[in-house]
């Protein structure tokens, strides 16, 4: 009992409970979505619920710091290992070859989900290792962070998944902008890349991927358009499930994942979509916040510098390609 209380002292009264508390409207706003439009997948989303709040719960009580010298280093190995896998016993769904399944039980996991936060956890490891002189890492220690970074974005996007392996990209780099990287290394990279682009779209890009491009630039795809057809349909305040057509009668594609913004704008209207907007904001800048503390140390700042980019690609991805 007095360990139990010792360890109560310890751990829950460094909990950040306002950042838990942002959480809950985003988590209660989506579950109510996907319970209108698919009970099935409402119910599969609550076991994932229970198995992350069991996983917390445990996660809480290991003293993460004491072994978290060979953990980052093997964890980040293994993704390693599980992406190369995939490459070689994934599973094909629709053209792509993303997944490996368990054996046994038939049930399929998405390594790359995995590696995005693997690569935060490195990243943290090594600048925690090394921290940042006062201008920034030079340019041995952007090759070594490049190299972390730029191994599993290449295994991702052979799959081919060039959108996961391009958040990758943009958390990892994002994470170095902001801890410090010498000027001189950025002016280079960006002259290199604007060089280097239309090779890059000519040879680098697959078809469907520069008519992605050219439909975002000159006129939106018909799936694009039945999701603005929703979004436009829902006005100021949204409305009622049974008068949202577009989801009821499957015009709407995805609509519980890739297009489930849409489907808020066609149920809340424009105050719901704006209000899920402003949540996101509020939580990447709290996640922000902590990242820039000057008393936090590496291993805080970096991930949670890491989690505020990967939430604000995450919402400007799916909210910018539906509209």
């Amino acid at each position: 009992m007095l360990s139990w209380l010792n360890l109560n002292e310890r751990v829950f009264k460094h909990f950040n409970y306002l950042l838990m508390i942002q959480l809950l409207p985003i988590f209660f706003l989506s579950s109510w979505l996907i319970y209108e439009i698919n009970p099935e997948l409402f119910k599969k989303q609550m076991i994932y619920y229970v198995v992350a709040l069991i996983a917390f719960l445990i996660s809480v009580v290991i003293p993460w710091r004491l072994i978290l010298w060979w953990l980052m280093p093997v964890l980040y190995g293994f993704n390693i290992l599980l992406l190369i896998a995939v490459d070689m016993f994934g599973k094909t769904i629709l053209g792509a070859q993303r997944w490996l399944e368990i054996p046994g039980i038939g049930m399929t996991i998405q390594p790359s989900e995995f590696i995005k936060v693997s690569v935060i956890m490195a990243l943290a490891y090594i600048i925690r290792k090394n921290p940042p002189p006062k201008d920034g890492y030079g340019i041995k220690m952007f090759i070594i962070f490049t190299a972390i970074i730029l191994l599993p974005f290449v295994l991702i996007a052979k799959e081919p998944d060039l959108g996961t392996a391009m958040i990758l990209l943009i958390v990892g780099f994002g994470i170095l902008f902001v801890i410090g990287i010498k000027k001189q290394i950025w002016i280079w990279l960006s002259a290199m890349l604007l060089l280097s682009a239309p090779l890059m779209y000519t040879y680098g890009l697959k078809t469907y991927q520069k008519q992605r491009i050219h439909d975002a630039i000159s006129h939106p795809s018909y799936h694009v358009k039945q999701a603005l057809i929703a979004i436009g349909s829902g006005g100021i305040v949204g409305k009622s499930k049974e008068d949202s057509t577009q989801t009821q009668m499957k015009f709407l594609p995805i609509s519980s994942s890739d297009f489930i913004f849409a489907y808020l704008g066609e149920r809340l209207g424009f105050l719901g979509m704006a209000t899920v907007i402003f949540l996101y904001i509020l939580l990447i800048l709290h996640l922000f916040y902590i990242g820039i503390q000057p008393f936090a140390d590496y291993l805080t700042k970096v991930f949670a510098i890491g989690l505020s980019w990967l939430f604000f690609v995450y919402m400007g991805v799916n909210v910018y390609m539906i509209i």
